[in-house]
């Protein structure tokens, strides 16, 4: 059974709690069996890459970490909004 989440693949959202409390972005990715989702430009870590012949030296990039989607709200145009049933 696939787990169904207030946020998808697009959307921009904003971190509630953390360390990354107020940050906004785009959802890039959502890792459903974890519960997390992947924010461009929030939570950015260190990755170290070993020597390839594309990267002789060797590098550390940096890319995003997961955040748990507990931490993130929706956002629609500069408005934080509630995804679900609407009042018909």
């Amino acid at each position: 059974m696939r787990k169904r989440f207030h946020i998808h693949r697009g959307d921009t959202v904003k971190v509630n709690s953390g360390n990354h409390r107020g940050a906004q972005g785009v959802v890039l990715q959502l890792l459903r069996d974890k519960s997390q989702a992947i924010v461009e430009g929030v939570r950015l870590i260190k990755k170290h890459q070993r020597k390839t012949q594309d990267r002789p030296n060797g590098a550390i990039i940096e890319r995003e970490g997961p955040i748990h989607i507990s931490n993130l709200q929706l956002v629609e145009k500069g408005k934080i909004e509630k995804r679900g049933k609407s009042a018909s």
